[in-house]
């Protein structure tokens, strides 16, 4: 039985998700004032727009990681720029592309090492060369993940370590501190999507 104590944070990340879908793909967007505002879907070229130089992006295998990184993250043809720690500093500004396969894949495998095999790995994560795929990965990601959280009793939420992702903090926090922090990552990354669109419409005025 899913305890009482994750309602809060369910409603939470489903306001979070329901409001970065809005975003990407429209028809209408709500930015916060309650006026709903008409929104094409996210294109391609969007997907992968740079603003400023050097930025870390998604990028076809063949052609190699961009500047500053060391590797492509990810399966497939496709891969995200990454390096192993430390990574560059000053941080390379990130493209929707990367933010948004980097959130997806958060979520994708969380879930997995959740309620599911335990054993995916961010090599094992196939990363999307179109926004279309993006959106829907991420839809993908944020429905495995509440799928896990269903599954998740007051034992579980107290347990240190209940899931196993081996990025992130999971083997030595509360998995409630964890249920958390993913609502975090869903609302920041999701701001700066949005904030990324609305610099590339006006951008295009």
């Amino acid at each position: 039985m899913t305890s009482p104590r994750l309602a809060p944070l369910l409603e939470q990340f489903d306001f979070a998700c329901e409001r970065l879908a809005g975003r990407m793909g429209g028809p209408v967007m709500d930015s916060g004032d309650g006026a709903r505002t008409e929104v094409g879907p996210m294109t391609d070229e969007e997907y992968f727009w740079e603003p400023v130089p050097e930025c870390w992006s998604v990028r076809r295998r063949a052609d190699g990681p961009g500047p500053r990184a060391a590797f492509l993250a990810g399966a497939g043809d496709w891969g995200r720029d990454a390096a192993p720690y430390p990574h560059p500093w000053p941080p390379p500004f990130t493209t929707i592309a990367w933010r948004l396969s980097h959130l997806s894949e958060m979520l994708f495998l969380r879930a997995d090492h959740t309620a599911g095999g335990h054993t995916l790995t961010r090599d094992d994560y196939v990363i999307s060369g179109d926004a279309a795929g993006a959106v829907a990965a991420f839809d993908a990601g944020a429905t495995a993940w509440r799928k896990a959280l269903l599954s998740t009793d007051d034992a579980a939420l107290d347990a240190v370590g209940h899931c196993t992702y081996p990025h992130g903090s999971d083997s030595e926090e509360p998995f409630l501190d964890i249920v958390w922090w993913v609502n975090q990552e869903v609302l920041h990354h999701g701001a700066e999507i949005a904030l990324l669109r609305d610099l590339y419409r006006a951008r295009q005025r």
